[in-house]
């Protein structure tokens, strides 16, 4: 992912996500410089090879965190970098399927002294307040290092889990929210608001609302907060007067579908 933020096609990229003079310079730069081929005359990597006046453009200073989770079947695949988190309710208790990359954890802290970094009031260079990221490339400059030796890195942690019947629902939410309230804090949250709100879109609005300073004075509540919440349906029951026999022979597959709702 950082890889392609780099350069000139990496500058591009980026240059249309901003105003309309970087969109049309973008747009420009697009139609005057060609990849560069190689040797044999065919071209290559597009992406990488392309050649322009931002060739040498090093990356965005700016960065994101990324928290993923994928469903397959009865499986959740995890992989997260940076500090959102990413949450399951098995029964009502919270449990963390992804960490926070903060970095005064050991494995980070060690990382990020090794590659010439330091941490001063928790934050990385005494400036980034997380430990892995996309983008943020000043942190990420040393030539001799691979991409996962760097002061800041995106290699992701990856963790897959089983799913069951217990698992009530998944929450994927930015540290706005975590500053505020706990795993167990928004589990119990969330269900106590199931009970009277259908929609999982209005939950997500009264979890932000919870936690939403009364001020912009600073604290919590002030940041950008981000939540995605994703309800397990329970699969559909054996018909009770079903032959028996046939109901062990040929037993129903459980599969799980999620509805997600987008914040609003």
């Amino acid at each position: 992912m950082d890889e392609m933020m780099r350069g000139q096609r990496g500058w591009r990229e980026l240059a249309v996500l901003g105003d309309k003079i970087n969109k049309f310079t973008g747009m420009i730069e697009g139609l005057i410089w060609s990849p560069r081929s190689g040797d044999n005359g065919e071209q290559t990597d597009e992406w990488a090879f392309e050649e322009g006046p931002h060739s040498d453009f090093p990356g965005p200073t700016s960065g994101s965190t990324a928290c993923v989770a994928i469903m397959r079947s009865n499986q959740l695949v995890v992989a997260n970098a940076g500090d959102s988190r990413c949450v399951i309710s098995r029964k009502g208790q919270a449990y963390n399927l992804s960490r926070d990359h903060k970095p005064d954890l050991e494995a980070e802290k060690e990382r990020i002294l090794k590659a010439g970094g330091f941490i001063h009031a928790g934050r990385v260079n005494g400036s980034l307040n997380l430990a892995r990221a996309i983008g943020d490339m000043e942190f990420k400059q040393n030539k001799f290092l691979t991409v996962e030796k760097q002061v800041v890195t995106a290699n992701p942690d990856i963790n897959t889990v089983e799913l069951c019947d217990d698992d009530d629902f998944l929450v994927l939410a930015c540290d706005g929210i975590w500053d505020c309230m706990s795993s167990q804090q928004l589990v119990d949250f969330i269900h106590e608001q199931l009970n009277t709100e259908n929609k999982l879109s209005g939950v997500c609005e009264r979890v932000l609302d919870r936690c939403l300073a009364p001020s912009t004075a600073g604290g919590e509540g002030c940041d950008n907060m981000t939540m995605i919440l994703v309800q397990f349906k329970k699969p559909i029951k054996v018909d009770e007067s079903a032959d028996e026999q046939s109901s062990q022979s040929e037993p129903a597959d459980i599969e799980y579908k999620p509805e997600e709702s987008p914040l609003k």
